[in-house]
């Protein structure tokens, strides 16, 4: 088992500057390049090109990945490659996919709505949070974080706001406009729903908390999620990144450093820590419908005590298996047959590549797919019912 350093807590950015350019282990973003899009057609609207390029409808199974580098949706067969791209908007974070084959993608302008069997986008929503100018840095305003209902009539988008809180906004997914609008933390980088619905979860990186927000009064409540303190603030690297929330009692999953897992009870707050195998830098999360949790390591802080990049696949006893992976990797999603891993490798804090690797989780085997421009985060159309990397 891995042993718990107390030397971690110590872990800080240093000095201010180096604040301003990497907060949280997390690599300063890079210009977005909206040029080539849709691979099959000639560019042209978002909605002409895409439908173009998709006289049929997408399969279930195909890869929805948000390339952050390019402000595009890419469609992705796991086994033959690219299929199409679809312009969405500036900088896209997350993405989730609904039952009624639309999908709902956080962007720095607003929330994308793109109809996944004709591959074109619907709408951009934009946000009523004021988030200043539209960029396309890693510290961007606009959404990040971003979860369905489960009966599919809302969508909860965390949104960045640089320098201050951020909010959860509210979107009827009927009207396709914004309904209520929560503050919650510093930069939500996820955002859960609980199974029944009844409470939303936003996961706040630079404020080392989860708010956790009733989804009938919208009333917002803090806990503090921190197993190695908040020393360093802002320049600190062990802050919360991405929740899974576990099947069989609800309770909220973060892992830390690849060595602890916090077991958030969201009703009472209290927090719980379990020890994890993978001694990494740990980002992208996502859990099965058995409870296997898969977390995504991004590679080392420090190369003298900690390990490269890898997947950690845990057990709903605790055991786990780490794979190694080439080079840094973000976000994580599972096929629907709980048989294969898709693992993003775009927004990472020392680079990125443009792709996803796809592991084998019966044998561990691994191979990568070369998939848009530093593609982010990642779902699977389903057959029925919603799909998030997370």
């Amino acid at each position: 088992m891995s042993s718990l350093r107390p030397g971690r807590a110590a872990r800080v950015l240093v000095p201010a500057a180096a604040v301003a350019a990497v907060l949280a282990g997390c690599a300063p973003g890079q210009g977005a390049d909206a040029s080539a899009r849709d691979t099959s057609a000639p560019a042209s609207s978002p909605s002409t090109s895409a439908a173009a390029a998709a006289p049929t409808p997408t399969p279930a199974g195909t890869l929805l990945v948000a390339d952050f580098g390019s402000d595009t949706v890419t469609f992705v067969d796991p086994e033959r490659g690219t299929l199409g791209s679809v312009e969405v908007g500036t900088a896209p974070y997350g993405l989730v996919v609904g039952a009624d084959g639309r999908a709902w993608v956080a962007t720095a302008e607003g929330v994308a709505v793109v109809d996944t069997r004709t591959r074109e986008r619907l709408a951009l929503i934009p946000y009523e949070t004021d988030t200043g100018p539209v960029t396309s840095g890693e510290y961007r305003g606009g959404g990040m974080g971003i979860a369905l209902a489960p009966d599919g009539k809302r969508v909860y988008v965390g949104v960045n706001v640089p320098d201050g809180n951020g909010t959860l906004e509210v979107i009827d997914t009927a009207s396709r406009e914004v309904t209520a609008t929560v503050p919650v933390g510093r930069r939500p980088f996820d955002v859960d729903v609980s199974r029944d619905g009844t409470e939303v979860y936003a996961t706040n990186h630079d404020s080392f908390d989860v708010t956790v927000v009733r989804a009938d009064t919208l009333d917002p409540r803090r806990i503090e999620v921190a197993p190695y303190g908040t020393e360093g603030g802002l320049g600190s690297w062990l802050k919360p990144h991405y929740t899974a929330v576990r099947p069989s009692d609800g309770r909220l999953l973060l892992p830390f450093e690849g060595e602890r897992l916090a077991v958030v009870d969201p009703r009472t707050g209290r927090t719980e820590i379990e020890t994890m195998t993978a001694d990494t830098h740990q980002h992208g999360a996502a859990i099965t419908p058995d409870g296997t949790l898969l977390v995504v390591g991004t590679g080392p802080i420090d190369p003298d005590e900690d390990r490269g990049p890898s997947l950690t696949v845990r057990a709903p006893d605790g055991t786990e298996k780490v794979h190694p992976l080439e080079g840094p990797h973000e976000d994580v999603t599972v096929s629907e047959d709980g048989r294969t891993a898709y693992v993003t490798g775009g927004f990472t804090r020392d680079g990125y590549w443009n792709g996803i690797t796809v592991v084998d989780l019966g044998t561990g085997d691994t191979r990568r797919l070369a998939v848009g421009e530093r593609p982010l985060g990642i779902a699977v159309l389903r057959p029925g019912g919603p799909s998030a990397g997370s």
